[in-house]
């Protein structure tokens, strides 16, 4: 018969990979959403993943999303539609991430 402390221990692991798969899950879903970006902006300024962009507002022209803490550095890691809509990107960026806007664009971003 198995004594308490191993049925505890058998919990405990459960709970810790139950966790783990879960924080896993927000990661790659995006667990901080930015605000409403019109402007360039730094969006975050370490390495992480970006998971969707919302286009809340469609610009006449696309806008760019760089692995860079500003425009003039770094490479493009995707291009912001100038259409309505939620886009599922899933991408790792290791510096920073840095929006920078088409005309009249708005936008929010999900990363982590």
């Amino acid at each position: 018969m198995a004594s308490l402390d191993d049925i505890l221990t058998t919990q405990k692991n459960g709970v810790i990979a139950i966790n783990s798969y879960a924080n896993a899950v927000n990661f790659h879903a995006g667990a901080v959403n930015s605000k409403e970006l019109s402007a360039g902006a730094i969006i975050k300024s370490s390495s992480g993943w970006l998971a969707t962009v919302s286009v809340i507002v469609a610009g006449s022209t696309q806008g760019y999303l760089y692995d860079a803490t500003s425009a003039a550095s770094g490479s493009r890691i995707y291009a912001v539609p100038n259409t309505l809509g939620i886009y599922q990107i899933q991408v790792p960026f290791a510096t920073g991430l840095y929006f920078s806007p088409g005309t009249s664009s708005i936008i929010s971003v999900g990363y982590s």
